[in-house]
């Protein structure tokens, strides 16, 4: 089911700033048994992004009662909330006054074999990297072309997901999940303040465990780590296998964020 401005509908006009420039934000949420345990996380992250695009800030009230009406009583789907910048004429002007266009939509969760969160998932190695943009970095703006063509780059079913850089060789994260690493027995997570996206499983994940590290992480740091995983608010955590011909194999911390991902109230598996 599909909500556009609060209406049954399945359609935006072609004057849609959204379409012409990718101008807006969106955010992808879990929800179990009518719950989303990250709803939070993800109403703060949306209300920052609107913030750095100029954007109004959503009724996160009305989104919560339009996020219930769509998922209505499907036990495990992933949530969709679009927002644009709404109608405008052409040029990059912003329209005054703003008004935006809110997507609220409920889609099945993807199947993900359960034994990737035991043995873990082999990724591949992208050749697109991530350019700097300090003013876009962070936050999930609809302009994703990035993600779409490192994951061009591969259509073998046994890669499960695809590492990607910056344009200065540091590790950001996945096409779709952010990263983890344990070097020297310390987990770290890449920074993304000038690329890639603040994950609220990431975000989530570094609040209950406070010693992990953001910074900086080269790809030769990452392929010599002792556990390499993702966070992702619809997969949760999961354990790399292998990058390449580089092997890991699931360790005691990505355990222990399997552990906390279930006692936010999730189940490990999707499948």
């Amino acid at each position: 089911m599909m909500l556009i401005n609060g209406q049954s509908d399945d359609s935006v006009s072609v004057l849609d700033r959204g379409l012409s420039y990718g101008d807006g934000l969106f955010e992808t949420i879990r929800f179990e048994q009518g719950r989303a345990p990250l709803w939070a996380r993800h109403m703060q992250r949306l209300a920052w992004g609107c913030e750095r695009l100029r954007l109004p800030a959503p009724d996160t009230a009305l989104l919560w009662q339009e996020a219930r009406q769509v998922t209505g009583a499907q036990a495990l789907c992933v949530l969709r909330i679009t927002m644009t910048r709404g109608l405008g004429q052409r040029g990059y002007a912003l329209p005054v006054p703003v008004s935006p266009t809110r997507i609220v939509a409920a889609f099945p969760m993807p199947a993900v074999c359960g034994t990737l969160y035991t043995h873990g998932m082999r990724l591949h190695r992208c050749r697109t990297t991530l350019a700097d943009q300090p003013l876009l970095a962070g936050i999930k703006h609809l302009n994703r072309l990035e993600q779409v063509l490192a994951r061009a780059e591969w259509s073998d079913p046994d890669i499960g997901e695809g590492l990607v850089c910056d344009s200065h060789g540091n590790v950001i994260s996945t096409t779709a999940a952010n990263l983890f690493a344990v070097i020297d027995g310390m987990p770290v997570t890449p920074a993304v303040d000038r690329c890639g996206v603040a994950g609220v499983a990431r975000a989530a994940m570094l609040d209950a465990f406070p010693n992990c590290q953001v910074r900086d992480l080269s790809l030769d740091e990452a392929m010599r780590a002792s556990e390499l995983f993702l966070s992702s608010s619809v997969r949760g955590i999961l354990p790399v296998q292998a990058v390449g011909d580089t092997v890991y194999a699931p360790g005691p911390v990505a355990r222990a964020m399997q552990q906390h991902w279930r006692e936010l109230g999730f189940a490990v598996e999707c499948a």
